[in-house]
């Protein structure tokens, strides 16, 4: 419906500026917007607004203009306009005009369906990338389901998505790591040791100490430590790594790739990157230490890369890995960090732009933090004292599904507060279940229409065992089966209820298409709560299956549309779509 009615909106721009109407030599884009209000008409656009400026007339006058050109073009979609305010265009489409496009698309198979605004581009999704110096706590989580909704979304948006997580296996907080469990395996030994503050404090090290006990015996304590650090390094990486890898796959989080700094050093490519930097005169040596002119790029100042000694930084290995993204294809880069990395978004930016690539083809998302609450209890999280919540924890109490929806329940950038208590509950107040008890709301309304032997197929009575395959695999053939057919006649949804929801049913492929524009996919949540929300006040006012079969035919083919979008929203998600509850 938004594309047709910008198809006429634009070519009555066209017609005013070639007729003389108008006479702006670069005009703006065309967009539609929902307002917010729907006393406000079904779509509205600023376009009046942005033109008077270079028309020299006020935003009103502009938008009679395009009214005069547009109701000659109109083709009987639109009901109403109105000149609203300092200048908006609202528009209201008319209500048969509005059934006619829901039941065309129902019946194409087309109501998810989104416009390939990637064409086939290759982009990569960087999240979650926690150290493996500890199990991943909630904050981690939230993170996890943001790059991996989002990811999902980009997918349906046409673009080409690799998943990726990048191990930082290397440097200073890895020799920390491995001391750390060497001196809890020498406390397993009965050795009095002088355990630093500054080492990995959670019962998890010692947990790993025992292992490395249980597997090596006690002789590992009679070498020198300098020669058995490196090895408690890597087998304690590998082994939170390891639990890591289980909890996102518990979780519904995989990777296309698992990307190793340390493979970066073996390759040389850290080196390589960094006489890169120097050929094209964006490093200087200073002190005996190598210094990126990230000042020179955005950066509020100067990075340096290799220390006074040879030491390369963080900050080289994250050049390196940069170039290596571009290297491999990616169009756009999506990195998704913890919101106590907003340090680092100028200097990544720098390197961007050092190695002559569209700032615009990288974006970085902060994701903040989440603030756990059990009843009124706020629990504090901090990986190296030990004292936090993991993930896994959370996903046993509460599960899955609604992990993943209450983590996409605000903005990313915005603080979450995740509630253990609502999150189990079984009531409309839970947003999960809210959703999904929609779906099988849905469900059950079809298996009622089974059961009554209104659904037909070839002449004969669909059974509702049929209907429940249909239900768990093929829900597109629900349409073919209903009253009425491809005929069906929605002239009987005529209830405001009703009309809202074939807009709210149509507005979905332009919801998900906006949530991958703007790398928003708390979006989809929310979208998905007021259509449940509007279904269940539906529900409540209205039989669907009633003795009017004129009424029962469109307002089940309304709740089979309501089902497809539910489906694939929560898909989408990650989430399940139950069909009883």
């Amino acid at each position: 419906m938004k594309d047709r009615l910008l198809e006429l909106l634009r070519a009555a721009l066209q017609e005013a500026l070639r007729n003389g109407s108008l006479r702006t030599l670069n005009p703006p884009p065309v967009i539609l917007e929902r307002p917010r209000d729907p006393a406000h008409g079904d779509f509205s656009t600023n376009l009046a607004m942005l033109l008077a400026g270079a028309e020299k007339k006020s935003p009103r006058a502009v938008a009679e203009i395009l009214l005069r050109h547009l109701g000659e073009k109109n083709s009987g979609i639109i009901e109403r306009t109105q000149v609203a305010g300092p200048g908006f265009i609202n528009f209201t489409v008319r209500r048969d005009v509005w059934m006619q496009e829901f039941r065309r698309k129902a019946l194409a198979g087309t109501l998810c369906a989104t416009a390939n605004l990637g064409q086939g581009r290759k982009i990569q999704v960087e999240f979650v990338s926690a150290n493996p110096t500890g199990p991943l706590h909630v904050g981690h989580g939230r993170g996890a389901a943001v790059g991996d909704v989002l990811a999902n979304i980009l997918k349906k948006v046409g673009w080409d998505v690799f998943r990726e997580y990048y191990i930082n296996d290397t440097g200073k907080q890895i020799e920390t790591l491995g001391r750390s469990t060497y001196l809890r395996y020498l406390e397993l030994l009965g050795r009095s040791v002088e355990f630093p503050p500054d080492c990995y404090q959670g019962d998890y090290i010692v947990e790993i100490a025992r292992e490395i006990r249980n597997r090596h015996g006690d002789g590992l304590a009679d070498k020198p430590e300098s020669e058995v650090v490196p090895f408690f390094a890597k087998f304690t990486a590998d082994w939170i790594l390891e639990g890591i890898r289980k909890d996102l796959e518990n979780f519904g989080v995989s990777f296309d790739c698992w990307f190793s700094e340390a493979s970066l050093h073996a390759r040389g490519e850290v080196e390589q990157a960094l006489e890169e930097i120097r050929k094209k005169g964006l490093a200087y040596e200073q002190d005996g230490a190598l210094w990126v002119k990230s000042s020179d790029l955005g950066d509020e100042k100067d990075r340096v890369a290799v220390r006074q000694g040879g030491e390369t930084t963080y900050y080289a290995a994250d050049i390196a890995y940069l170039r290596d993204k571009y290297r491999r294809g990616f169009e756009r880069i999506i990195d998704i960090w913890g919101a106590d990395h907003h340090g680092y978004v100028p200097r990544v930016n720098a390197a961007v732009q050092a190695f002559d690539h569209p700032p615009e083809s990288f974006h970085v998302l902060l994701v903040q933090l989440v603030t756990l609450r059990r009843g009124r209890e706020v629990i504090s999280m901090s990986t190296r004292s030990g004292t936090f919540v993991e993930l896994a924890e959370v996903v046993r109490e509460v599960g899955t599904d609604a992990a993943r929806f209450f983590f996409l329940t605000r903005r990313c950038d915005s603080p979450l507060d995740f509630d253990l208590e609502l999150a189990k509950q079984k009531s409309a107040d839970n947003p999960v279940f809210y959703v999904q008890y929609a779906h099988a709301r849905v469900c059950s309304i079809l298996r009622t229409a089974a059961e009554r032997g209104l659904l037909r197929q070839g002449g004969e009575t669909v059974s509702a065992s049929r209907v429940e395959e249909m239900l768990a695999q093929q829900p597109q053939e629900l349409f073919g089966v209903l009253p009425g057919g491809a005929e069906v006649d929605l002239a009987g949804l005529e209830e405001a209820e009703e009309v809202g929801l074939v807009k709210e049913i149509l507005a979905y492929p332009d919801l998900v298409e906006g949530s991958g524009e703007t790398l928003e996919p708390h979006r989809l949540t929310c979208y998905l709560q007021e259509v449940a929300g509007l279904f269940h006040g539906y529900y409540n006012r209205t039989r669907v299956v009633s003795e009017d079969p004129g009424k029962t035919a469109c307002r089940l083919f309304l709740v089979t549309g309501i089902l497809q979008i539910l489906r694939d929203g929560l898909a989408l998600l990650g989430v399940s779509a139950p069909r009883s509850m």
